[in-house]
Order: structure tokens, then sequence, then C-alpha cells
């Protein structure tokens, strides 16, 4: 991941109400959630949270897939890997100064293939 794509990112992930919906669909795991449901998780009217679901598929973050007539939405976990890899390499000298991360059980940050 370069620079750039990590700055689109988190400029996504720098509005509170895109943060809240992308934190609840990490939460939700791989089946996701449909809109709806978001939208009553984190509070916001259908036309608001559908500019934020846009948004955030735009860039990556989440995912969309039609089931009958809903869309649910998860959150693209190799992406978020990926930023979080971006984001931790080369932290601290290689040296474990991570415990918030390590207490999750979240294996070391590997590094970037770029």
């Amino acid at each position: 991941m370069d620079t750039l794509d990590a700055a689109e990112l988190l400029s996504a992930l720098g509005h509170e109400s895109r943060l809240a919906v992308f934190r609840l669909l990490v939460e939700a795991g791989s089946e996701g959630m449909n809109a709806s449901a978001i939208g009553e998780k984190v509070g916001l009217a259908p036309p608001t949270l559908s500019f934020h679901l846009a948004h955030l598929s735009r860039v990556g973050l989440i995912r969309g897939r039609q089931e009958k007539r809903y869309i649910f939405y998860s959150a693209n976990y190799p992406l978020m890997d990926d930023l979080l890899a971006f984001l931790s390499s080369n932290c601290c000298q290689g040296k474990a100064c991570l415990p918030k991360t390590a207490a999750c059980g979240v294996p070391e940050p590997r590094r970037s293939k770029r």
C-alpha cells in the first residue's frame, strides 16, 4: 500500500458516521448487515446512510452483496489488514510496542508488498 492509498482510506474513516458504520461492520463479521439494520444501529436516516455507504464502498473499505431485495454490507478485511500493516510497519524499530494490538490476539504486522 502506498501513502496516497492509505491517505484516501484514512480520509474516508475520518468522518464520525463513516467510522461508526465501518466499526459496526467489522464487528458484524463476514456475513455483514443489511442497510436498514446498519441505519438503526448507528442512527442515520436512509439518505445519509446511503451517502456514507457509497463513500466507504468507493474507497473499497466495505463491500455490498445483493440478496433478494436487500444489500448486505461487510468490511473488506484484507484491505483493513493492509492499512493496519502500512500504519504499523517498522513500528518502534521492530520492538513490541503495541500492547493493545497484542492483547486482541492480532498477528504481528506484516511488511508491505511494495
